[in-house]
C-alpha cells in the first residue's frame, strides 16, 4: 500500500455512506471505495458468524485494489466482528465506528457529573454492549439507556424520509421512553440513522444531543493515516469515489444522494455468488486466515 492507494468503506447498504461522505470531506484529496452489501442487508439481525463472513468476503473482494485503510462503516459488524478481521487481515489498517462514535457521546456529555446517555441500535449492537462498554471507559459515572431499534434500517432502505407518516410512528414508539427518562445525550449507533437525524431531534427536543459517528469516524481515519505517513497530498483535485453493491445497482445509485449529498454514477454490482468464490478461493491459498469469530472479544 502506499499514500496513492484508496480508503475502503464498506456497510451493508446505504447508510455507511454517511461516513464516506464525512471522509471526503475531512480529506478530500483521498480515493474512496464504497461497498454497500444490499443483497444481504440488514446486518443486526444475524449472527456474529454471519456477519464475521460477510465483512471477510467483501474485504478478501477488494483485497486487489490494495486499501490503504479498511473502514467498517457498520455498528453490527464493528460490534461484532472487528477483532476477528483485523487478526484475519494481519497486514491491512481496519477501524471501525464504535470507538469514535463513544468519544463523541461522551464528549457531547459535558461537564454534567452523571449524564443519561441512550444507544439506539440494530439488535446485534445492543446485545454486544460495546457501546456500553466503550462509553463506560471514558465516562464511568454515566447512565446508559439502550433501545434496540430494528425497523429503522429496512425503513431507511426503501428510501422513506421523516416526514413519512411511518417513520414518525416509528421514532415516536422508540424514542418517547427515553426522553421521558430525561436523556442527555442520544447515540445514533447505526450509520444509517443521520437519515432521520431532523426527524429524531424533533422527537427528542433542543435539549438532547444528537449524536453520530461519522465525523468522529473521518477524524479518527485522518489520524491513523498521518500516523502511518499515507496521507495523499499530492494533488488538489476531489478524489475519486467508486462503488460496488450486491443487489440492484440502479436503486443503490439513485438513494446513494441523500446518503452522500451528492449524485454518483451507478456502482458496480457484485453478485454474492462472487464473494463466496473469492473468500473459497483465499481461503484454499491461505491468504485469509479464518478465524472462529465466537472465541474473539466484541469492542475494539
Amino acid at each position: 500500500m502506499s499514500p496513492l492507494s484508496p480508503i475502503l468503506v464498506l456497510d451493508s447498504g446505504l447508510g455507511g455512506l454517511t461516513v464516506a461522505r464525512a471522509i471526503r470531506a475531512a480529506l478530500p484529496h483521498e480515493d474512496l471505495l464504497y461497498f454497500g452489501d444490499t443483497a444481504r442487508v440488514p446486518y443486526g439481525n444475524k449472527s456474529p458468524a454471519t456477519v464475521t463472513m460477510y465483512v471477510r468476503q467483501i474485504i478478501a473482494y477488494a483485497r486487489p485494489y490494495q486499501p490503504k485503510h479498511v473502514v467498517i462503516a457498520c455498528n453490527t459488524a464493528t460490534a461484532l466482528a472487528l477483532p476477528a478481521l483485523r487478526k484475519e487481515f494481519g497486514d491491512l489498517s481496519i477501524s471501525g465506528v464504535i470507538e469514535p462514535g463513544a468519544r463523541a457521546a461522551a464528549e457531547a456529555a459535558g461537564k454534567k457529573e452523571f449524564p443519561t446517555i441512550g444507544i439506539i441500535a440494530t439488535e446485534a449492537t445492543i446485545k454486544s454492549k460495546a457501546y456500553e462498554v466503550a462509553i463506560l471507559r471514558r465516562r464511568a459515572r454515566a447512565r446508559l439507556l439502550t433501545k434496540p431499534t430494528p425497523l429503522l434500517v429496512p425503513i431507511i432502505e426503501e428510501g422513506r424520509l421523516g416526514e413519512d407518516p411511518l417513520v414518525k410512528l416509528a421514532l415516536r414508539q422508540y424514542l418517547e421512553p427515553m426522553k421521558q427518562r430525561g436523556i442527555d445525550v442520544l447515540v445514533l449507533g447505526c450509520t444509517h440513522y443521520p437519515i432521520l437525524r431532523d426527524a429524531i431531534q424533533g422527537v427528542l427536543g433542543p435539549d438532547v444531543a444528537v449524536v453520530d459517528s461519522a465525523k468522529a469516524c473521518a477524524e479518527d481515519v485522518a489520524r491513523r493515516l498521518e500516523a502511518g505517513g499515507l496521507l495523499r497530498g499530492d494533488r488538489d483535485e476531489q478524489g475519486d469515489l467508486g462503488c460496488f453493491a450486491t443487489d440492484n445497482a440502479p436503486r443503490f445509485g439513485a438513494l446513494a444522494s441523500r446518503f452522500l449529498g451528492a449524485k454518483i454514477s451507478e456502482p458496480t454490482w457484485v453478485p454474492p455468488e462472487d464473494l463466496y468464490r473469492m473468500e473459497f478461493d483465499d481461503a484454499m491459498s491461505g491468504s485469509v486466515r479464518l478465524v472462529d469469530p465466537e472465541l474473539e472479544g466484541t469492542t475494539e
